[in-house]
């Protein structure tokens, strides 16, 4: 074989490598789609009576069962340590994140939990450094972080000239807010720690059985005020069938996929764009306005992420995905 057929050969892999990872940052930007646009979903199934332990353990349920008709063969984990962090999988991206997240809306506004729960990127970066030696973070990354985290803040604080909804400190409700964004962000960095001897469906399936069984005691706390025959509404059928095959088993396999290809970081750094979904899903669905501050959050947003991907600064060097697959970079 010629030298110029090896060429060819590797700038044929290239460009298959890199069109896969468009496909998957695309994939990446539609489940951050999906989730923006799940609160408007939740919103509508709480005025319908359901509570939001209730929610979460149909749509996880749905989502288990789904994905256990598909994965099925293999049940146990390769050991008992691996089955362990599945049910932290569970605990931390299920369970703790959904229902953490639903009771700071009882204690503080909208816009603090917002705000608080967007900083899961910067959580995400802090924790992987802490964690990883192998792990640098360059500045490019840190600025285009805190520029889009800036444009999180500028997009929720669009409510403040919309409404008469005010900024307030709560300290039982923040804490919530913040204890979801810290467990997502634990959630997104142990998951990476299977993809070299699990696959997608098999993670997905556990993380939904373990958020389900940690989640079960606080239903039982919550109760279920409401007759059985609200289920046969369209709006809650149909909300509850869009969350359990979309923002969750759908979302949460692709998501897992784009940890272990992008590494717990630059994934992460998605999550700042579910604020511009909701801001425009509620000014279509809920008729909310939207304001010149909302729109300069946007575009913060939109340039934070391109910042953290494509500027280097002096000094920067590559930024690592984080191999766990790789025993030398696995936390000790």
């Amino acid at each position: 074989m010629t030298r110029t057929d090896n060429n060819i050969r590797l700038k044929t892999r290239q460009g298959v490598n890199s069109f896969g990872m468009v496909m998957l940052n695309a994939m990446a930007l539609l489940v951050v789609v999906v989730w923006g646009v799940s609160f408007i979903n939740t919103r509508m199934l709480l005025d319908a009576g359901l509570g939001p332990v209730e929610i979460y353990i149909i749509r996880f349920v749905m989502a288990y069962l789904v994905t256990l008709a598909i994965s099925h063969k293999r049940l146990l984990a390769n050991s008992l340590k691996d089955e362990v962090l599945f049910g932290v999988c569970g605990l931390c991206g299920g369970a703790i994140y959904y229902m953490s997240e639903n009771m700071a809306l009882e204690f503080t506004s909208t816009t603090n939990v917002s705000i608080l729960t967007a900083t899961t990127p910067l959580i995400t970066a802090f924790l992987v450094v802490a964690m990883y030696k192998s792990e640098k973070l360059g500045k490019g990354l840190i600025v285009g972080s805190i520029i889009a985290f800036v444009g999180v803040v500028f997009v929720v604080l669009n409510s403040f000239f919309s409404s008469d909804e005010t900024f307030h400190i709560n300290p039982l409700g923040d804490f919530l807010a913040l204890l979801a964004a810290a467990s997502f962000a634990i959630y997104s960095i142990v998951i990476r720690r299977f993809n070299a001897n699990y696959d997608v469906m098999f993670i997905s399936r556990k993380t939904f059985f373990y958020g389900v069984l940690c989640a079960i005691p606080f239903l039982f706390i919550e109760g279920v005020d409401h007759e059985i025959a609200v289920y046969a509404k369209p709006v809650v059928w149909g909300n509850l069938l869009f969350l359990g095959l979309v923002c969750s088993m759908f979302a949460f396999i692709v998501w897992t996929q784009a940890v272990e290809k992008l590494g717990a970081v630059r994934a992460s750094n998605y999550l700042y764009l579910p604020p511009i979904v909701t801001l425009f899903a509620a000014a279509i669905f809920l008729d909310e306005a939207i304001t010149i501050v909302g729109v300069l959050g946007c575009l913060l947003i939109i340039g934070g992420m391109y910042v953290s991907e494509k500027v280097k600064f002096k000094g920067d060097t590559t930024q690592s995905t984080t191999p766990v697959a790789s025993r030398a970079n696995r936390p000790k």
